[in-house]
């Protein structure tokens, strides 16, 4: 048996209860209970303590903003980990959220069909909204970084992120804002130096690209639209990215330190990430590089520590 009452209530004018109210019985009846029971009801606290903390913290993020009106927000790469979370997030907060697709739009969508490589984008169907999110990009861990691979990860950056400026540039009413995805890779392996975005770029192909992906949007730049370049870090979610990857050997009990384990990793959690996008969208001194990332990197080995601990399993490999 499983019900589950989903209530929001009124508590003042301003706020509200929100209840989840779980009736249930294990299968087997008194052993499924003997047998179970406990760790359902930790699995339900738990569950239901993290989904009430991130709707408290996504109200607490909109509530700044919350007088302004709606935005029309295009976003690119809107089917990846970020891209899905963030049209999701800004839909919520009540914002005009259209994506910019390379297949055929699905029947009765909101979607803008483009193709960066041919130069493909009906300009009136972006025409007067208000922020574009750039977001797309072929998969830096979908594969070995072969010569070709490595051409095709610079290629889907580069020149879509240029496409893309000089159509935003060449609109009657171009967006306010133009965010747009890069990466800490901008700075190379550079050890234990503190980093900020001051800092030059570093050396090697994610650095060189990088620098090539921030430059292609001066056409946006030079044409008044305030651009930020968001330099993000390992993003974690188990969702995707990063973490995903490494779930499945840490559960495995094969999880342990890279190396000699003291390399640095900027690492910041997806919903902080979705915070920090909401938060250029409003903010306008904002512009340039911004570091996306928590305040605080940890080591491999710190990071492999902690993951191990949060999974119940051993690091020792």
């Amino acid at each position: 048996k499983w019900v589950h009452l989903h209530q929001f209530l009124p508590e003042t004018d301003n706020t509200s209860l929100l209840i989840d109210h779980i009736d249930y019985k294990a299968p087997l009846g008194f052993i499924g209970q003997l047998v179970a029971g406990r760790f359902i009801s930790k699995t339900l606290d738990r569950l239901f303590s993290f989904r009430h903390t991130r709707t408290q913290n996504d109200l607490g993020r909109y509530h700044p903003y919350a007088q302004q009106p709606p935005l029309k927000i295009v976003i690119t790469g809107a089917s990846g980990m970020i891209g899905t979370a963030l049209a999701t997030f800004l839909s919520c907060a009540g914002n005009q959220v259209q994506a910019l697709v390379r297949r055929p739009p699905k029947l009765e969508s909101s979607e803008i069909y483009w193709d960066p490589y041919r130069g493909e984008l009906d300009k009136g169907s972006i025409e007067s909204v208000d922020v574009v999110i750039h977001l797309a990009g072929e998969n830096i861990g979908a594969g070995r970084w072969t010569s070709k691979r490595k051409e095709e990860i610079r290629r889907s950056r580069v020149e879509g992120t240029h496409f893309l400026s000089e159509t935003l540039a060449s609109l009657k009413h171009p967006p306010k804002v133009f965010l747009v995805s890069s990466a800490i890779g901008f700075y190379g392996n550079r050890g234990d130096e503190v980093l900020t975005e001051e800092s030059p770029v570093g050396q090697g192909f994610l650095s060189e690209t990088c620098k090539a992906w921030e430059e292609a949007v001066e056409p946006a730049r030079k044409a008044g639209i305030r651009v930020v370049n968001v330099r993000t870090g390992i993003v974690l979610s188990s969702l995707g990215g990063a973490l995903a990857k490494m779930l499945t050997p840490f559960l495995m009990g094969a999880g342990g330190r890279l190396g000699s384990g003291n390399q640095w990793m900027s690492w910041i959690s997806l919903e902080d990430l979705l915070g920090i996008f909401h938060y250029l969208i409003h903010t306008d001194r904002v512009s340039g590089p911004v570091n996306a990332t928590a305040p605080w990197p940890v080591t491999n080995a710190a990071f492999t520590k902690t993951l191990g601990r949060v999974l119940g399993r051993p690091t020792i490999l």
